[in-house]
Formats: C-alpha cells, structure tokens, sequence
C-alpha cells in the first residue's frame, strides 16, 4: 500500500510545477479555519508526551469535555490518522478525540527519526497504547475511553480491548483485520483471481510465488502484496488517491517537509506490518468483557468484510454490532464519514454514555 501512496503522491508533490501551491495554500488555510475550536467547553491540544522512553505526539480534540472520549489506534503501519481530521471534523460535536502519532510514524517519526524510534515490536506498541491510555484517562479525568482502531491497528485494538476492559467503555473496530494467523487468506485468493482476470502474467507470477501464508512473507513482499491489492482494485484506488492522498496534500498540519517525512516514517514502519501476519484473532480469544462494534467497508478488499463478520459472529460480548458502511473499501471510515459518524451515533454513543440502559 505504501508504494500506492509514494507513487500518487510524487504525482501531487510535482504539482507546483503546473502553479498549484497558491490552490494548496487557499485549501490549506480553509481546512485550519474548519478545524478551530471555539466552544467554551471545548479542547484543542497537541505536543510531545514521553511515552515508552520517546516522545511521541498526541493530539486531543473536541467541543465539548463532557462528550464520551475517543483513542484512535492509526493503521499503515505509520500512517497517521491526523491528515484525516478535516474529514472527520463533525465526529468532534459528539466526541472528544485522542489522535496518537504511534512510534514509527507521522510527527512522532518526524521528531525523533529512524534512530529516535526505539523498539519496533507490536509488544513495544501494545505497551505503548497502554501507557498512552493512562496518559488519557488522567489529562481529561476519565475513567474509562472508547477505543476506535482502524485497518492495522485493529490488530492491537482487539488485543487492547480483550486484555483491559477496565481501561475500555467499548470497541469499535473499522476496516477490521482477522489475521488467523496466516491460515486463512480470502484477500489473496481474491487478488490472484483480479491478477489472472486482468491478464497480469508478471504479478500473478510474483504473488503465486509468495504464497497464500502471509507469515512467511519479507517485509518487502509485504508491502508489494498491498500495494497490488490496492492497484487492483479500483474503488480502493480511488480512495487513495482522492481520500488519502487529498488529504495529505491539504493537511493544514503538515508542512512539504513534514509530507516527505510521513511517506519516510511509513517506509521505516513497514516492519510492523509482517509481524502483525502471526497474530490469531481466534486463538487469542472471542470473549470480551465490554461492548464490540465492527464497521466495515461493504467492498473492502483488503480486509475483507466476510472475516470480520465470521469473528463478529464469534464473538461473546455484554453488546455487540456489526454493520457495513455502503459504497466503501479500506479506509471506510475516512471515505465516508457521515456514515461512519452515524452508526456511531445509533449503536456505539448510546452504550459508553448509558443512554440505552435507561431507554
């Protein structure tokens, strides 16, 4: 998938050539205006916080302090959910919103660079997410947040949201990744029959000689597997380019210099990415002891909806909900934000504030 960004985004960088920077500024400065807070009971606060031996950034936003408090867990590996913000704006009239630069990626990776970083393990970052949690619940005096994950990091956020319910008022995982550990593999199946479709001899060679069990694959192979996924499809390559992309290129929170650095710090984090492959979504457990949602993209084919209903299914749960977000692949929840907000609001908000019980 990081190829796919490199390679759409060389093609944004260039376009001051054709006189775009004047549009850029005018886009970027119309998105910082939509992201001012003026609420009297609102928050807007980001910088540093020593988590894990490092500094890494942590960005806190809402309207209102009163409203239920969210921690995303980014995807990527290293892809920052900040560029996002001017896209999920709404989100924050109805939540406040701890976005966290995870180690390896986005300003986190900016502040310290590839030698800053520390140790790049899942279990480094499972730690991390905890202490990161802590740091939340005591800065805004809760005792519980609702933990929202996408794409890789559900792969930390189920494990969060099984191992720590007292930390938890529920789950809510979008672009849900069931692994199994590399026994099942209907995302590849379903690329080898796009490849032979398309007539793509040289791919389909490439990923037939991969093989179907994602954990045996290099980090290189890896990414290549994305970015065929991604290339292949084209309601997914869309979203790259006009969803992620876009918002890349207008982020009033990024500099030209600090667009390079995010592509870098997703480059450097790659390595995540083929230690998520051992994980067993079903061998670590179905039994959780707080609220589970799942919303997923109905054409998703990277992670594909069928699993994540299967565990869904699977799952046993105080409450628990699945739905699909219509017309929408990989990174549903920043495609269509209104949809996603929705459900939120229906199914999730309801439940972490209490409002079902006394319905």
């Amino acid at each position: 998938m990081l190829a796919t960004v490199l390679t759409a985004s060389a093609a944004v960088l260039a376009a001051p050539v054709a006189g775009l920077l004047g549009y850029r500024a005018m886009k970027r400065h119309a998105n910082a205006e939509r992201l001012r807070i003026t609420t009297p009971h609102g928050i807007d606060e980001s910088g540093f916080v020593r988590i894990g031996g490092i500094d890494q950034w942590v960005s806190v936003r809402g309207e209102s302090l009163d409203n239920p408090v969210i921690l995303e867990i980014h995807g990527g590996p290293g892809a920052s959910n900040l560029p996002f913000i001017p896209r999920t704006r709404a989100w924050e009239r109805h939540f406040t919103i701890v976005r966290w630069d995870i180690r390896g990626g986005g300003k986190t990776f900016g502040h310290g660079g590839p030698a800053g970083q520390g140790e790049m393990t899942l279990d480094r970052v499972y730690r991390d997410a905890l202490e990161v949690t802590e740091y939340v619940r005591a800065r805004l005096g809760v005792p519980k947040v609702l933990l929202v994950a996408n794409s890789i990091g559900t792969v930390l956020g189920l494990r969060l949201a099984r191992n720590h319910p007292e930390l938890y008022s529920a789950y809510v995982g979008t672009d849900q990744n069931v692994l199994a550990g590399g026994h099942r593999h209907p995302a590849y199946d379903a690329l080898l029959g796009r490849l032979q479709q398309a007539g793509k001899r040289k791919e389909l060679a490439a990923v037939t000689a991969m093989g179907p069990d994602a954990t045996a694959w290099s980090t290189h192979q890896w990414s290549e597997f994305n970015k065929l996924v991604v290339t292949t499809d084209p309601l997914t390559f869309d979203t790259m380019k006009t969803v992620v992309v876009r918002s890349l290129w207008f982020s009033p929170l990024h500099t030209l210099r600090e667009l390079r650095t995010y592509l870098k710090g997703m480059t450097f984090a790659e390595q995540l990415g083929p230690q998520a492959m051992a994980v067993d979504e079903w061998a670590e457990g179905t039994e959780f002891a707080l609220p589970l949602f799942v919303f997923q993209g109905d054409s998703d084919v990277l992670t594909p909806p069928e699993p994540a209903r299967r565990l869904f299914d699977a799952v046993r749960a105080p409450v628990k909900d699945f739905a699909l977000i219509r017309n929408a692949g990989h990174f549903a929840s920043f495609r269509e934000p209104e949809q996603f907000l929705d459900l939120m609001l229906a199914k999730v908000r309801p439940v972490v504030t209490g409002e079902l019980a006394a319905r």
